[in-house]
């Protein structure tokens, strides 16, 4: 078998965050030939003796894993089995021990698709290693392969729990009551011990044996209804929740009411003082209307794009970051933070802005924090199980005729900027937007919104999504 064949051949893509595909798609060729691409790229670069593995709950992950680990094997190195824990956890301990890692998980689709994402010694693969891997021309013989017994370490999840515990006094949160929505997240098990150890009251709830995707970006109603119920009967401050691998954030106020990933970012930010962030162009424009950064890059959406960036800023600024609509927040530079230091963690992280957020609420409500922005308002939603071609030609149509599309929409208004980033992003005469782009993660369209209050937002994604079935 050839490396470059088998990958073409899989039915296994990178999109924004990974490689993405059906279960039935990773198949142990298709698994192998990936891993053995990514290694043995990676062996030009560094001299590297064990790969740093970690899944999440997922009923596929651990027998992907296993895959990964004899392309590891068969490769002479040594494959350090992490379990289940959250993807940050994984890329802060293969970064700090400066060795390579490969994350089996989906994140927030559906579980009957899953994912491989992969970490350099030096943090996330980038769109040129990515090219290299589905274009590595490697022979081998999948006979030769043997699965070796993986046993699970516990270091990775201790490691990244001492990150914040360390950081933080242990009276840091008291005062707080925190819930913690655990479903199936690979961090379920980590989120309470860590809030406790920094004082707050926390109760759990929701725990699910089935794998749960949940999508920070396009939260269900039932979880909408759901934590408003939660917050009365516990009579809590915040809820924290993340997605499947726990890389994207999800926090309420102490209302019940999930804040959207950008304004948890932003707050986060703000406390942390940051000087200089990069966000794609997705997230909501009150981050420009406060004021509060000398500099905000705006990049395609998906963090090896944010990370991109962060190279050229460190050369004009000490305190970088940057973050997702889906609330995913990334440490660009070392930042201090009281007579502490955290250091830099340019991947995706939930942990840290949702521990932000309740250090700028201790004396104030979350809300209070939130109101107290500039007024603008996102929502975002998708239509799943939708052709990417029938989504890519849409945005051809609707970009010829924009107008044509406004007037299907009812709206009184017209287009007065078509950006073309990612995907198509329409500005209005009434300063509205409607940003629609294809997934790169699995068959569907998503919708952004932004409006001068959450009803106009939320009733333009419905809207446009209503149409654009139609079409």
């Amino acid at each position: 078998m050839n490396t470059s064949d088998v990958i073409k051949n899989s039915g296994i893509e990178f999109g924004t965050s990974g490689a993405r595909g059906l279960v039935s798609d990773f198949k142990y060729e298709a698994t192998v030939a990936f891993a053995l691409a990514f290694l043995i790229q990676l062996k030009k670069e560094f001299k590297i003796s064990e790969v740093a593995i970690a899944i999440d709950n997922r009923p596929s992950s651990f027998g992907i894993a296993e895959y990964c680990a004899s392309a590891i094997t068969h490769l002479g190195l040594n494959p350090i089995f992490y379990g289940v824990i959250p993807t940050p956890a994984l890329a802060y301990k293969a970064m700090a021990d400066n060795m390579p890692a490969i994350m089996v998980t989906g994140s927030h689709i559906p579980f009957d698709r899953n994912g491989l994402k992969f970490y350099r010694p030096d943090g996330e693969i980038t769109k040129k290693d990515e090219l290299a891997i589905v274009s590595a021309n490697i022979d081998f013989d999948l006979s030769l392969f043997t699965i070796p017994e993986l046993s699970i370490s516990n270091a990775a999840s201790n490691f990244y729990l001492e990150r914040y515990i360390s950081l933080l006094s242990e009276d840091f949160l008291a005062g707080q009551h925190i819930g913690i929505y655990e479903h199936s997240s690979a961090g379920r098990d980590l989120y309470a011990k860590l809030f406790r150890s920094l004082g707050a009251e926390v109760t759990s709830f929701g725990r699910s044996d089935e794998f749960v995707p949940i999508d920070t970006e396009a939260v269900s109603q039932q979880d909408r209804e759901q934590a408003l119920v939660w917050s009365n009967k516990y009579h809590l401050d915040a809820i924290f929740s993340t997605d499947g691998d726990g890389d994207r954030p999800l926090v309420s106020d102490e209302k019940g009411n999930w804040l959207r990933g950008d304004i948890l970012g932003l707050l986060c930010a703000i406390e942390l003082k940051i000087e200089a962030l990069s966000v794609p162009v997705s997230c909501n424009t009150v981050i420009e209307l406060t004021d509060k950064f000398t500099q905000v890059n705006r990049t395609r959406i998906g963090s090896p794009h944010v990370i991109e960036t962060f190279h050229e800023l460190k050369k004009s600024y000490n305190r970088i970051a940057g973050f997702e609509a889906n609330g995913g927040f990334l440490l660009g530079s070392d930042v201090s933070y009281g007579s502490s230091m955290i250091s830099a963690l340019p991947t995706r992280d939930a942990v840290l802005p949702a521990i932000m957020l309740f250090a700028a609420a201790k004396d104030v409500s979350i809300s209070s924090l939130v109101n107290a922005l500039p007024q603008r308002y996102t929502f975002s939603d998708r239509i799943q199980n939708f052709d990417k071609n029938r989504s890519l030609k849409l945005l051809n149509d609707i970009k010829n005729n924009p107008s044509d599309f406004i007037q299907l929409l009812g709206l009184d208004a017209k287009v007065v900027n078509c950006n073309e980033v990612d995907g198509l992003r329409l500005t209005l005469s009434n300063s509205d937007i409607i940003h629609l782009r294809p997934s790169g993660n699995a068959p569907e369209l998503r919708c952004y919104a932004e409006s001068q209050s959450s009803e106009a937002a939320e009733r333009l994604v419905n809207e446009t999504l209503s149409v654009l079935l139609n079409l």
